[in-house]
């Protein structure tokens, strides 16, 4: 019996692990019911792979074993892969597979699986037919992978870390030509999508047309989902986000069943549309080409995913075309194309090959590509063209760029992240834009070092400790007096070029007294995220030299914040070098408190909570800012800051500067056109089953709003249901009010008495009532209610009193009551408390007092899921499903699994039935004796 660790390695190389294995000594308790057991240590001179406590060679293959109750896996095929490293060396690389989907038809009535087999074979009959079922079932997968491993070295990129790099699942891209029913356009847009939790980011680029006026997002039925309007400009990219997309929309999107188009609004309409699909070449794309025709209104169009080798000038590329060629009905027919690389017409390269019209992508390898050939590339002047033949040539041409996105492409330097890590307090700051000629424009910020800045380079990752390798010297460009860099990298090789858009490069600041450098960063692209802020711009740097007093960290970060014509305030803040240290938690950059306040550190009255980190980034808008606090970003002297566990009162900190025109802290006058952008959808507000519909209009879940039947309510929207609260206005102190017509409560009047003004920030200034961050409002002393966090809404789990006498909030737990039912229900989702069922019931309802009790059996969790006490189920394995011979239930807290028993058999021929546990005797009639045999011993036995 092996480990659980192999149940773990296994987990772990089919992509849904319950538990990683470098984090199983962190854990206290194990996520299965299984003990634990030591790797073998390899050798040092073979290469192999460790794997469930066992060392296997390259090449050896196994079937994996998870241990009691869980067993061998027979349907699931390991292979230790040899996988060669940048260095040159070869190692091996565990890949596991389910096999059973390939497994050979028998060609009998009653196939039977034979106990440790995973495929099913007949019975009697010939012998070969048997063996060849048996023996080496990998045989057909390895049959199977022949294809995919054609271009397997496209997009094998297995030495770049998850978290240097986006899933590919999450990017998806669309070709976009002119509608069937809409030929008039020769226009072609790619379209190129990135999931993120639950918003869509996509950059969209075009040629051979007018600015589109509208994109808009269909389903399968041809419906409009999503409908976003195209600012106005002149840059030949559109950017957005459709934020909150529903998850069955997002399905949708994942299963390739969502279309995009866009339109021109000018007098000539233009209207170009694609299917959104995944694609494998998404993750690995570092070049890119958009073809057209130079036909006028053809419909005819198609984009080239290109990329380098990790080590060889080799290019890669996939084709994907749309209009190029013709479909028929019936059988699909076979298309001779033609691929050209070309530099100035002159035909460098050439490749022909046939094609279906069913699938008309196309994947090939240019090799060895020449120095002049890799100089052209780098410098956008290389043509791909691609000709079908047939009776009617058609032809589509582009030139070959860097990828065109827009991300933005920037880094944040710390010490904390140095070759040699030290904790200075200082930060560096970058951004970098990418032009189609090759040419990298960088602008460089430097600030807190400890001492003279004598070297600012960009480097590639060091193959050994302080061997640095220098790209690009920026230091005759660095200005000591600003501690500015800017200038252009006209020199990128094409190989630059592709490292730099794979996050593969980073930029060093070396001092007088640290010589290799007291900063650094990597240079990675940042995901669009709507911001108003303009990312080519230098943003804001946060640093430990800039809190008071000085912090000497190892994190550094930076900010881009703006401020809207609404008067909400845009955040994007990126926080680095924040080590995972003994005195530093892993949680502490990621939960890190982000806020906005006054530098007197002892007057709190303009401070703001932001949102917390999803690991080193933060982003957000807030809307509802105090006229004092816009004053503040107006004059600059508002700060944001991050703190941490260690450092609560600041790690690193920046001034914020952003000019604005919001004197009375409310919405600026805006075109009814700007202001439909910041509208949902009212049909997409109707589809979603949590919307409320409340005076006689649709209200997104989680949105708040004031009621039209009385303005001193504020109402919200949780899930179809709708919460109204009354307003509690502040005491004012000042001896002359005024009440605005669209308000519930009066303002002190400031041409009365301007000094007598006091804001409603917080509950110093109202001792009569307590002010609350979670809904913005005050509180009358002593009342009680459920505390509002958005976007989570309302916590029943928590009931929060105003303590009038100190102005203070207090919030607790609500501690559920002990119940004697076994089987529990929550009335609505969002109570807090399970209750039993009316006819489950023995004892009366619980008084309110008695909410204060402790809680019942703790829960358990089982690989992702929760189970509560006395709970049942059959556990779930990847690539295998569910396993419906072993049952798990929740003990306490504890989680028990154990196999089903199968009785003995005495039969000398046993098969296993479909959905069955156990085997069975072949014959009838000895399946009968052992019954009754088995039944009579049990008997026995109990006498």
């Amino acid at each position: 019996m092996l480990a659980p660790r192999a149940l773990r390695s296994v987990l772990c190389v089919l992509g849904c692990a319950w538990l990683h294995v470098g984090a199983a000594s962190r854990l206290k308790t194990s996520a299965l019911p299984i003990q634990s057991e030591k790797e073998p240590q390899p050798s040092k001179s073979l290469s192999g792979c460790s794997f469930g406590g066992r060392y296997y060679a390259l090449e050896d293959t196994w079937h994996p074993d998870l241990g009691e109750p869980f067993g061998v896996m027979h349907c699931v095929q390991c292979s230790c892969d040899p996988l060669k490293s940048r260095r040159g060396k070869v190692q091996g690389k565990v890949n596991c597979k389910n096999i059973k989907h390939d497994c050979p038809e028998p060609d009998c009535d009653d196939p039977i699986k034979l106990q440790g087999e995973c495929c099913k074979i007949c019975p009697k009959g010939d012998d070969s037919r048997r063996s060849g079922a048996v023996l080496n079932p990998l045989q057909f997968v390895q049959e199977r992978s022949k294809e995919a491993d054609l271009h397997k070295s496209y997009n094998d990129r297995s030495y770049v870390s998850s978290e240097d790099s986006r899933e590919s699942h999450n990017d998806l891209v669309a070709v976009l030509t002119a509608a069937p029913d809409s030929p008039g356009s020769s226009g072609v847009a790619r379209a190129h999508f990135t999931v993120s939790r639950n918003s869509l980011t996509f950059s969209v680029t075009y040629q051979r047309m007018s600015r589109p006026g509208r994109i808009v997002f269909m389903d399968p039925e041809g419906s409009a989902v999503f409908e976003y309007r195209v600012p106005k400009g002149q840059s030949d990219m559109v950017c957005g986000v459709w934020k909150n997309v529903a998850k069955p929309l997002l399905r949708q999107l994942q299963s390739e069943q969502m279309r995009i188009g866009m339109s021109t609004s000018g007098s000539k309409r233009e209207e170009l549309e694609g299917k959104i699909i995944k694609h494998r070449a998404l993750f690995a794309e570092t070049f890119s080409s958009m073809m057209t025709s130079e036909r006028e209104n053809s419909g005819m169009g198609g984009i080239a995913l290109l990329t380098l080798s990790d080590t060889e000038n080799n290019l890669h590329f996939i084709l994907i075309f749309q209009g190029l060629i013709k479909h028929r009905q019936g059988e699909p027919t076979v298309v001779p194309i033609r691929v050209e690389l070309m530099y100035h017409q002159h035909v460098l390269r050439e490749i022909q090959a046939n094609i279906t019209s069913h699938d008309p992508d196309f994947a090939e390898v240019l090799t060895d590509l020449n120095s002049r050939e890799l100089f052209w590339l780098s410098r956008g002047q290389l043509e791909i063209a691609v000709t079908a033949g047939g009776p009617d040539l058609r032809r589509i041409s582009g030139f070959i760029t860097g990828r065109k996105s827009c991300d933005t492409i920037q880094s944040v330097m710390s010490s904390g992240d140095a070759l040699t890590p030290v904790k200075t307090g200082g930060v560096g700051s970058a951004v970098f834009n990418l032009y189609d000629n090759g040419t990298l424009h960088y602008q460089v910020q430097v600030a807190g070092v400890t001492s003279e800045v004598v070297g600012l380079t960009i480097e590639l990752k060091p193959r050994r400790r302080n061997k640095r390798v220098v790209l690009y010297d920026l230091t005759p460009e660095y200005d000591k007096a600003s501690g500015l860099a800017e200038g252009s990298w006209s020199r990128l090789e094409a190989r630059h070029i592709h490292m730099l858009l794979q996050n593969e490069l980073f930029i060093n600041v070396a001092t007088a007294h640290n010589q290799e450098g007291e900063l650094r960063g990597q240079i990675r692209a940042l995901l669009y995220s709507g911001l108003e802020a303009p990312r080519h711009e230098l943003p804001t740097p946060l640093a430990g030299h800039f809190v008071s007093p000085p912090v000497r960290t190892g994190a550094s970060g930076h900010a881009w914040v703006s401020v809207d014509k609404q008067c909400h305030l845009h955040y994007e803040i990126i926080v680095a070098g924040l080590g995972r240290t003994e005195d530093l938690t892993v949680n502490a950059h990621l939960h890190g408190l982000a806020e906005i306040g006054e530098l007197n550190d002892s007057s709190t009255r303009h401070k703001r909570l932001l949102t917390g980190f999803y690991g080193s980034l933060a982003q957000g808008v807030l809307k509802d800012i105090s006229v004092e606090l816009l004053q503040h970003l107006d004059q600059g002297t508002a700060f944001i800051q991050v703190s941490t566990k260690m450092n609560p009162r600041g790690e690193i900190r920046g001034r914020v500067h952003v000019p604005n025109h919001c004197a009375l802290g409310s919405r600026g006058e805006v075109d009814e056109a700007e202001l439909d952008d910041f509208l949902v959808d009212p049909e997409e507000l109707r589809k979603d089953p949590h919307t409320c519909f409340f005076e006689n209009q649709h209200h997104a879940h989680g949105s708040r709003w004031t009621p039209n039947y009385d303005k001193c309510f504020s109402c919200g929207c949780q899930k179809r249901t709708v919460i109204c609260d009354p307003v509690i206005c502040p005491v004012l102190t000042c001896s002359r009010t005024v009440q605005p017509e669209d308000k519930c409560c009066p303002v002190c009047d400031d041409r009365k008495e301007p000094k007598d003004t006091k804001a409603p920030e917080r509950a110093e200034e109202h001792p009569e009532g307590c002010y609350f961050e979670g809904d913005h409002k005050m509180h009358a002393p002593g009342t009680t209610w459920h505390p509002f966090v958005p976007p989570f809404g309302y916590i029943k789990c928590a009931v929060c009193t105003c303590r009038g006498s100190t102005g203070e909030v207090h919030c607790e737990k609500v501690m559920c009551p002990k119940l004697t039912c076994s089987h529990p229900v929550r009335s609505s989702p969002s109570d807090c408390c399970k209750t039993c069922p009316e006819e489950d019931r023995t004892l009366a309802s619980p008084e309110p007092s008695d909410m204060m009790q402790a809680d019942g059996p703790r829960s358990c969790k089982f690989g992702k899921n929760y189970y509560q006490n006395s709970d049942n189920w059959h556990p779930w394995v990847p690539l295998v499903g569910e396993m419906k011979c072993i049952n798990c239930w929740c003990d306490h807290g504890a989680t028990k699994c154990q196999r089903k028993q199968c009785p003995v058999l005495a039969c000398s021929h046993t098969t296993r039935r479909d959905g069955s546990c156990c085997p069975e005797c072949a014959d009838s009639k000895e399946e009968d004796d052992h019954v009754t045999r088995a039944a009579d011993k049990r008997r026995t036995r109990t006498h």
